[in-house]
């Protein structure tokens, strides 16, 4: 059981969360559950998260917060040149992906239902990240010119495809790297100003 201190109940709430989508899924998600886990009453949780969805919601919001923490690490650490850049930022993109599917559906899932603005606004971090490298390509030249979204759609299936075949158990993931490397090259060289 993990300790819960006095102030910190909705970071606990959140981690034992976290653990049980990736063991259970969401469909197991409980938060009476999580109270016992957490060693609090079953009505304390409510005080953080009104209903279940509040507490998937938050979930997903945390997930979009701590993948865009990913990409920017990834980011900063790639140096300046375009490609390098987007090999560094696809493979931490999969890491996620592969290593938290489980939340990373609940992230996409959360941002298309009515009344989820706020995932939105917190999916726009990592995405707008994306779409700023796919930007910097085509700046460089490195890219064909034209919808910046529409060129980063194409890169966004790729990673996605990647990860679903990963996720699956089609593709090893000791294979992964690999992959990716390919997958990136042969996006730039498809994507190339002719």
């Amino acid at each position: 059981m993990p300790a819960y201190h006095h102030g910190n109940l909705r970071t606990a709430l959140l981690d034992a969360a976290e653990r049980s989508l990736r063991q259970h899924g969401a469909e197991q998600l409980s938060l009476r559950e999580l109270a016992r886990e957490a060693g609090v009453s079953h009505a304390a949780p409510r005080r953080h998260f009104p209903d279940r969805q509040a507490l998937l919601d938050a979930l997903a919001e945390a997930g979009f917060a701590r993948l865009d923490t990913e990409l920017r690490a990834a980011l900063d650490a790639a140096g300046e040149e375009f490609g390098p850049r987007m090999h560094t930022v696809a493979a931490a993109y999969l890491r996620f992906a592969t290593e938290d599917a489980a939340l990373l559906a609940l992230m996409f899932a959360g941002k298309h239902r009515d009344g989820a603005e706020r995932l939105v606004e917190a999916a726009a971090a990592p995405f707008g990240l994306l779409d700023g490298l796919i930007r910097q390509g085509q700046a460089e030249g490195v890219l064909e010119p034209g919808d910046s979204q529409r060129t980063g759609i194409v890169m966004f299936a790729t990673l996605q495809g990647i990860a679903a075949l990963v996720n699956g158990n089609l593709v090893a993931p000791e294979l992964l790297d690999g992959i990716v490397a390919t997958a990136v090259d042969q996006f730039i060289r498809g994507s190339r100003r002719r």
